[in-house]
């Protein structure tokens, strides 16, 4: 099943179930172009994973990790399916991330991998949007990381049954191939990702752990439309206007 959260005609928020690119509630269908498609949870956090594709980190010239690289991103930084995303002005570089997000369905600490999975509401697409002017010249990953708008989540909730294990993920820019990989390539797997964060930290309901990208990151440009592709749950697509 795939879930999709919207604002209708009237504004009210509801969850309805995506289908054929429009939204059934209550026995009504809803064009796409009728509602507004918002991100498909409301999380707390958003705990993301660094170098966990080998390529990537080769791309970056950084050893593969023993264990995973964990920062966070707040609610602030949270954008929708459709949405403009404006980057902090005056920065050089504004990188585009594709990744696999995982959305939480329940509170949880210290699960164990052989459980992880049961805490897991379904996945999403995630584009972790970076600063890198702050990130990588001033190490600094609040400024790199936690702007507003700076992770596109969506458009779709879909249970796991409906994503395989080894799902293509794909980026587009502007129509062109970017990235392209598959789950199957992680370093570290969704349960042992949870088993790791859970350790030390609570995670709730909607809160998402945004999985890592994989080799291709590169540059956004004031008018460029983004595109995340994830087998099983849908195309992302965003836009971007430089401030």
């Amino acid at each position: 099943m795939r879930s999709v959260r919207f604002r209708d005609p009237a504004g009210t928020v509801r969850t309805g179930d995506w289908a054929n690119g429009k939204v059934v509630f209550g026995g009504q269908t809803y064009e796409r172009d009728a509602i507004d498609i918002l991100p498909p949870c409301e999380p707390t956090k958003i705990i993301c994973v660094g170098l966990n594709y080998a390529d990537h980190a080769a791309e970056e010239g950084l050893e593969v990790p023993d264990r995973p690289m964990l920062f966070l991103k707040p609610p602030n930084a949270l954008a929708g399916h459709g949405n403009t995303i404006t980057p902090p002005a005056n920065k050089e570089r504004i990188d585009y991330e594709a990744e696999l997000g995982v959305v939480i369905g329940e509170q949880c600490r210290n699960v164990v991998e052989a459980e992880a999975m049961d805490v897991v509401a379904g996945f999403t697409c995630v584009n972790d949007v970076s600063n890198r002017d702050d990130q990588q010249r001033e190490q600094n990953w609040v400024r790199g990381k936690a702007f507003d708008n700076s992770a596109p989540i969506g458009p779709v909730l879909a249970t796991p049954d409906e994503v395989p294990e080894d799902a293509g993920i794909e980026l587009r820019l502007n129509g062109e191939t970017r990235q392209t990989s598959n789950r199957s390539e992680f370093i570290f797997s969704v349960p042992e990702l949870i088993a790791e964060i859970t350790t030390y930290l609570t995670l709730e309901p909607g809160d998402v752990i945004s999985t890592g990208t994989t080799a291709g990151v590169g540059p956004l440009a004031d008018g460029d439309v983004v595109e995340v592709e994830i087998e099983g749950i849908g195309v992302l697509e965003h836009d971007v206007a430089m401030p």
